[in-house]
């Protein structure tokens, strides 16, 4: 197999997979429950370019947050967000999957997981 051959089939290979990468481009509306029972809410704004994501999360004490890390393979995400705490710098680290418009993300920070669920609203 030649050269332009191999590279004429990894561009498709590429864009096959591109194509089937959630959509997650847009607003999105979060929800969790904290340990104490309070429900907090949060918009993120996400931009998918390829495999890569970036955007900000805005509801967190210190308003909005850049998201960083961000990689999406499929339907699945990650990326993380750094906070101040108390004048403590914590990363968040968020992992989910993305089904249509809903999301389901796991964040976890200084050995605790809690869920979210966001939806997209643009």
């Amino acid at each position: 197999m030649s050269f332009r051959s191999l590279a004429r089939l990894a561009s498709i290979a590429l864009l096959a997979i591109s194509a089937f990468a959630a959509d997650v481009t847009g607003k999105w509306k979060t929800s969790f429950t904290m340990q104490n029972g309070n429900t907090r809410e949060g918009v993120m704004t996400l931009k998918a370019d390829g495999d890569k994501l970036t955007g900000t999360m805005e509801g967190g004490r210190g308003g909005p947050a850049p998201i960083t890390d961000g990689k999406i393979s499929g339907d699945d995400i990650s990326f993380a967000v750094t906070r101040n705490f108390n004048g403590n710098e914590v990363k968040i680290n968020y992992k989910g999957r993305v089904t249509g418009n809903a999301m389901r993300l796991t964040m976890e920070f200084n050995g605790q997981e809690m869920n979210m669920t966001a939806t997209k609203t643009e």
